[in-house]
């Protein structure tokens, strides 16, 4: 074994730190994008430099020995001080080069991303936004490997070992098309509430949500027609139908030919928030797009 540090080539802890994270030699290579058998060269490496087979194969995958264990967080973080390392010290939004990527719900990708993105093109050009699906299942694994930057989700979703910061306060209205029978007069009485048919939108396509919940305490109930597992969808089936839907105030305003008006009761709203990790925490870069991201969020509320 020849250990010395001088002949340790830093790409090989890149690649070290891949193979446990992902647990396979292709998936390795998909995330390092190399070829597998170049990234099989450099497990050869790997084993001959530490003197030790390191990662074996099960049916499971590769399955990292003891001492492969014991070397992953201290490599984990000689990867991430150097990162560190290379970052310039001050950060410049209008000539920045750079790809953030945020885990949003189809909610947060037009209440927040929309809104983010026409400040973000004028104050930083250079910044590129990649937008992928929430998975609260491995959010934190996510944003430990550097896959998302930051999450937009709610309090009650954030991992308590996560940074987190509340945006605003959404409210929930109700929403029906400009010519509805239930338009002309401003407002719906809660019989009128109860008889028309609704949209819910749900993940899970569940027929019951918070307005159900606040209709249950008073021993009431609604009819729902449709639930869908997106809002895209929603303003169209409302312009060809008397249905009706309750929905975030934030999304309700960026429909035309579609009013809004108070719900007859109250339904409880949500905490809209951003969460991120602290390998990211101090950075100046992120740290710029947060406060940007809560900025926006406040003129939109006004």
């Amino acid at each position: 074994m020849n250990n010395d540090i001088r002949n340790l080539d830093l790409n090989l802890l890149k690649a070290f730190n891949a193979l446990i994270n992902e647990g396979s030699v292709t998936r390795a290579a998909q995330r390092l994008a190399l070829t597998q058998p170049a990234v099989s060269a450099m497990l050869t490496r790997l084993r001959d430099y530490f003197d030790d087979p390191l990662f074996v194969r099960s049916q499971r995958g590769m399955i990292p020995t003891e001492r492969a264990l014991v070397l992953a967080d201290p490599i984990k973080q000689i990867l991430a001080d150097i990162n560190r390392i290379l970052q310039p010290i001050n950060f410049e939004p209008e000539t920045a080069q750079m790809t953030f990527t945020i885990a949003a719900t189809d909610y947060a990708l037009k209440a927040v991303i929309v809104p983010l993105m026409a400040e973000l093109k004028q104050k930083a050009p250079g910044i590129k936004v990649a937008v992928i699906a929430v998975n609260y299942d491995t959010l934190s694994k996510q944003m430990e490997q550097g896959i998302v930057d930051l999450a937009l989700v709610t309090p009650e979703t954030t991992p308590e070992e996560l940074h987190g910061r509340a945006l605003y306060e959404e409210q929930y209205v109700c929403m029906m098309r400009a010519d509805h029978p239930s338009a002309a007069s401003g407002n719906i009485t809660l019989e009128q509430f109860c008889c028309l048919e609704h949209i819910l939108v749900s993940n899970r396509g569940s027929f019951w949500g918070p307005t159900d919940e606040a209709l249950t305490e008073m021993k009431l109930n609604r009819h729902i027609g449709l639930s869908v597992n997106s809002f895209l969808v929603l303003p169209e089936v409302l312009r060809i139908t008397d249905m009706i839907a309750v929905v975030p105030r934030r999304l309700a305003c960026r429909h035309d030919n579609l009013v809004i008006m108070e719900t007859p009761l109250k339904v409880l709203g949500f905490t809209k928030s951003m969460a991120w990790h602290e390998r990211s925490h101090r950075d100046p870069a992120h740290r710029w797009i947060r406060a940007l991201l809560l900025e926006v969020s406040k003129l939109e509320h006004l």
